[in-house]
């Protein structure tokens, strides 16, 4: 995930918000510490996006493992984080004419045949973009949680219904991992929307920081609102947890990218539900996890 500007001034709506749509003890504020989730893997460790990465988060203990799912050229789902392939594969290397690189243009067998590690440090020299089936079967492998971003829906049209469908195959759409091991995020809300009109069970998750006067509106559908955390104060974080989602628990907040302990500390001041991080096990002891 990266930041994307703010839309609306969030401070003067919160007052209102708060008169709106009281907080029923029901979706009181949590009283544990924020769950933390390992932001592309533990990234901070190994090459982001790569099986390397979820290894090193259930060597460190993380139970919950974030990524990025885009589609190649022929169709099959794809682990990366970019829309094109420069600058975490050797992608202009090996295929010095195809600028610009763009992760729909290569097909599945291409993208394999890249170095997705040397980037990151030459102990990873070698490593692979993944593809959704062979992510998912390692996050399954460790017994973690998966945090599956859609990224850039709208260069990918169907992406939501293919997505489902490797899930599905891969028995991740059962009512054990909908109900605690599954949520799928994207900062585009009709993509949100159409995973939740596809599969309700799915929880999902809405990316960026909404104005509140549109909570109501995301709450049909959204499980979760997940800011970054620059954006983020108290108040903001109080009032998408006043709204109950379409599941009917309160909304949640987990905030992205936090790397450090006085930032994790920060935030999780504010009651957030969930800290995603490059380096989940600074957050995990920071906050008491």
């Amino acid at each position: 995930m990266h930041a994307r500007p703010v839309a609306a001034s969030i401070t003067a709506l919160l007052g209102a918000a708060a008169l709106l749509f009281p907080v029923s003890p029901a979706g009181a504020a949590p009283a544990g510490v924020p769950l933390v989730v390992a932001h592309r893997g533990a990234s901070g460790y190994a090459p982001e996006n790569t099986l390397a990465a979820v290894d090193r988060a259930a060597a460190l203990g993380i139970e919950w493992v974030e990524n990025d799912v885009q589609r190649t050229k022929d169709g099959t789902l794809v682990v990366v984080h970019d829309d094109n392939l420069r600058r975490t594969t050797d992608a202009e290397e090996v295929f010095p004419g195809r600028s610009p690189w763009k992760v729909k243009d290569f097909t599945a067998a291409e993208i394999a045949r890249l170095d997705a590690g040397s980037w990151f440090s030459p102990s990873y020299a070698g490593t692979r973009v993944p593809t959704l089936e062979q992510f998912v079967r390692r996050v399954e492998k460790h017994g973690q949680k998966l945090l599956l971003e859609l990224k850039n829906p709208e260069l990918y049209p169907g992406i939501e219904q293919e997505t489902l469908k490797v899930l599905s195959n891969e028995g991740w759409l059962d009512r054990q991992h909908v109900r605690d091991r599954l949520v799928v995020q994207s900062f585009d809300a009709a993509s949100v929307r159409t995973v939740h009109e596809l599969k309700p069970a799915v929880k999902t998750g809405l990316l960026g920081t909404p104005p509140v006067a549109d909570l109501p509106g995301y709450a049909a559908f959204a499980d979760q609102i997940n800011p970054s955390h620059s954006s983020l104060t108290s108040g903001y974080v109080a009032a998408v947890q006043s709204f109950a989602g379409p599941h009917g628990a309160r909304m949640q907040v987990l905030t992205w990218t936090v790397n450090d302990a006085a930032a994790a500390r920060r935030v999780a001041g504010y009651g957030v539900d969930g800290i995603i991080s490059n380096t989940p096990d600074v957050v995990r002891d920071a906050v008491g996890g």
